[in-house]
Parts: C-alpha cells; sequence; structure tokens
C-alpha cells in the first residue's frame, strides 16, 4: 500500500520556522520525485518545492526561495522541508507528493498524495 504521511504541522508565530516531513512507502522511492505543495483557504493548490531523489536536484518556488530548504534521508524514505520566517500569508494545508520534481510544479505529474499536515502562522 503505497503511503505518504506527512507531520509537524502547528502553529506558529509570524517570523518562526517548522519543519515538516513526509514519510514515504509502498512505491520505489529513490524512482520518484517528492515535491510539496500547499493549499490556502479559498485559493489554488501552489507548489511550493520538490527534490529529485535520484541525484538530489531540487527546485523551489519563488515563494519559497531562500526561506525553504528541502532536503531527503534516503534511508528512512523520508523527505523534509525546513520552513524559516514564515509569514502569515504561508497558512495552508501542506500536502506532500511523489511525482516528477522539475522547475514546475504541476500537481498533474504527482501520482501519490499524502493527507496533508496544516500550518498557521499567526501575526
Amino acid at each position: 500500500e503505497v503511503q505518504l504521511v506527512e507531520s509537524g504541522g502547528g502553529l506558529v508565530q509570524a517570523g518562526g520556522s517548522l519543519r515538516l516531513s513526509c514519510a514515504a512507502s509502498g512505491f520505489a522511492f529513490e524512482d520518484y520525485g517528492i515535491g510539496w505543495f500547499r493549499q490556502a483557504p479559498g485559493k489554488e493548490r501552489e507548489g511550493v518545492s520538490c527534490i529529485s531523489i535520484s541525484d538530489g536536484t531540487t527546485y523551489y518556488t519563488d515563494d519559497a526561495k531562500g526561506r525553504f530548504t528541502i532536503s531527503s534521508d534516503n534511508a528512512k524514505n523520508t523527505v523534509y522541508v525546513q520552513m524559516n520566517s514564515l509569514e502569515p500569508e504561508d497558512t495552508a494545508v501542506y500536502y506532500c507528493a511523489a511525482g516528477w520534481c522539475r522547475d514546475r510544479m504541476h500537481g498533474y505529474e504527482y501520482e501519490y498524495w499524502g493527507q496533508g499536515t496544516q500550518v498557521t502562522v499567526s501575526s
């Protein structure tokens, strides 16, 4: 059974940090890219960052550059995103997904999805 399980969300003040984790199982982790997406209330889902597991190539959207860092622990089949300098605009449900990591993050290019974890940034 394919599973992607996010954890690490929560409530944080503006300027604070969170580290989200995505634990993957049930598929060939090393053959995929893992991406982080988010969806705020009333807004469309958008990509945040992704990493190609096979070679470690990473991609960040403009919102994430300089503030977020994605990494993977291949021995644990887990991908992390360290989020610093959080802003209220970062409030959303964050999802991890397995698919094709490239410089345009399209949700339809991701095959497997987690259930999401809520991140709330207070002002």
